[in-house]
């Protein structure tokens, strides 16, 4: 299989060229080597590599930045994945492509399904979901998969945030009514190459782990879990506290409700997805001991 991975310095995009190794050949230009936002540089490489495999994890993940960027947003969220999907219709190649809850309204308590009504409330939101019709409307072979709060070991993220902050800072305030399921770049790419050996039917489907907490309840159990490994903070779970959105306000608004159902991945893969606090163990060990 010739394999081209496209957002190799991302932390999905790192754990991908690892997981997917086995597959086959991969071919994961950095930025140097590829200007993702220049379309006919784009054209010339897939001409050049002719892959069987198309894996995108690049995109413009700056949910705030994109409010004021919106051209650069556009052409990574929405133009790249429609790019790629022409390319792999023509070509019979498959395309697996990495998307957002951001692209759900955030409204009521339940969990998005696959077939929910989409309505983004932020640039970012609107430019993957843009890429997402693009690529179910190009009739190439594919899969998408939607995933939330994406953190690992390496990068920038909020798990990394909070151990940073609290290590000098004893009390934080922390947005507690967003909701979702915290998803380690780590799970991501275990799936999604499980799916890809696994030939999982064409289609949308939801990766992320079990359960849902807020971002508050997320640093609560960073911290805690910290605590118990040994590393020394300013900080305890009891002294991270409760705020609303209204009091943290952004550029972009954030969706309140990131829940998604997981069946239809986990039926299709005959798999059960873990829990988010024993991701969240992992991957805090992974990188306590780096």
């Amino acid at each position: 299989m010739n394999i081209l991975l496209l957002g190799k310095t991302g932390q999905v995009g790192f754990e991908l060229h690892r997981t997917l190794s086995p597959l086959g050949a991969i071919t994961a230009p950095g930025r140097e080597q590829l200007d993702l936002t220049n379309e006919q540089a784009v054209t010339d490489y897939l001409a050049q590599t002719q892959p069987n495999l198309i894996v995108n994890a690049a995109a413009y993940t700056a949910v705030d930045a994109a409010e004021e960027n919106r051209q650069i947003a556009q052409r990574l969220n929405a133009g790249l994945p429609k790019q790629l999907a022409e390319y792999a219709k023509a070509n019979n190649a498959r395309l697996v492509h990495l998307s957002s809850d951001y692209v759900y309204p955030g409204t009521g308590n339940e969990p998005w399904q696959e077939t929910s009504a989409t309505g983004p409330l932020s640039v970012y939101g609107q430019t993957k979901l843009e890429g997402d019709k693009a690529i179910e409307q190009s009739g190439a072979d594919h899969l998408i998969f939607r995933t939330s709060w994406v953190y690992s070991a390496r990068g920038n993220n909020f798990m990394k945030t909070m151990l940073r902050l609290g290590k000098s800072k004893p009390e934080l305030t922390i947005v507690a009514d967003q909701v979702g399921s915290p998803t380690p770049a780590r799970l991501i790419a275990q799936v999604t190459t499980l799916a890809i050996h696994s030939q999982l039917k064409t289609g949308l489907y939801h990766l992320a782990p079990r359960g849902e907490t807020s971002w508050h309840g997320f640093a609560q159990e960073i911290f805690s879990r910290a605590q118990q490994a040994g590393e020394q903070l300013s900080i305890g779970p009891e002294h991270a506290h409760a705020i609303p959105t209204s009091d943290y306000p952004t550029p972009a608004k954030r969706p309140l409700n990131s829940r998604m159902a997981l069946n239809k991945l986990e039926r299709a893969l005959n798999i059960q997805l873990p829990d988010w606090q024993s991701q969240l163990a992992l991957t805090l060990k992974e990188y306590l001991e780096k």
